[in-house]
């Protein structure tokens, strides 16, 4: 017989309630007073823009007192753009990790991005190809600036259309660690906390079990987002293994051979 967990996000419970609870606040039918009474007054002002029924776009959630944000996805590119301001290599592949991320660093360091699904952006110092992870097109040793962050920890879990493989994550690590020059840097970030699957969205490591499989790189920095969204920089991974669902960030250089 089989025996089904229910692991729901705490965090994303919170949302839901916070999201509720500002539908109550600001119903649709203020949105409706106020289309009328903002129509009433438009026809005093000078913008000239036109107010029109069949135009309305309600957005009902916006009103907080503070601004919400992922922190995952805010703290570590955020992160991982001040490790490359510092680096400052002459060229960066970064495999998969988020548009936004590639982009931005375009804007002072040329970036190759490549993904199982590749994105159409054109931007200068900024080129995006096709790639798969666990057979990455590059020669062993060749790579001096490699980074690859919330990513690893879907690969083999056919979320992306990609073949299940329990083995995916750590074929990918593997290939990771096969590319980067000794000397060269690794920007890589997961899940970390209790390890455990979240079939088929992702995986969650014991924090320490990443530098077990990083055999062949030394760790210059670790950071990390809590399950408290609190940002930490220079900490040790041991401190947040009975974390739920925390963000691993990992600095590693490739041991010279």
């Amino acid at each position: 017989m089989l025996e089904w967990e229910v692991d729901i996000n705490p965090l994303l419970i919170k949302r839901i309630k916070k999201l509720i609870k500002r539908i109550i606040y600001f119903t649709y039918f203020e949105y409706l007073y106020q289309f009328g009474f903002f129509r009433s007054k438009l026809r005093k002002s000078k913008s000239n823009l036109p107010l029109r029924w069949i135009d309305r776009y309600p957005v009902l959630t916006d009103r907080t007192k503070k601004t919400g944000f992922d922190a995952h996805y805010i703290y570590h590119p955020a992160w991982a753009a001040r490790i490359l301001a510092a680096s400052n290599p002459a060229i960066h592949v970064d495999i998969s990790s988020s548009l936004h991320f590639c982009s931005i660093v375009s804007s002072f360091v040329n970036v190759e991005f490549y993904d199982y699904r590749p994105a159409k952006l054109e931007l200068d110092n900024l080129t995006c190809k096709f790639a798969d992870i666990t057979k990455l097109p590059f020669s062993d040793n060749s790579l001096v600036s490699l980074s690859c962050m919330h990513v690893v920890e879907h690969i083999g879990l056919g979320r992306y259309g990609d073949l299940l493989d329990p083995d995916g994550d750590l074929k990918a690590i593997a290939e990771l660690q096969r590319v980067v020059k000794p000397g060269g840097d690794l920007i890589f970030v997961v899940p970390v906390g209790k390890p455990r699957i979240c079939f088929n969205a992702h995986r969650i490591y014991d924090p320490i079990s990443i530098l077990k499989y990083f055999k062949n790189m030394e760790l210059i920095e670790f950071a990390v987002v809590t399950d408290e969204s609190q940002f930490k920089r220079h900490v040790s991974p041991d401190a947040y293994m009975n974390q739920k669902y925390a963000c691993g960030c990992y600095y590693f250089r490739r041991l010279m051979n």
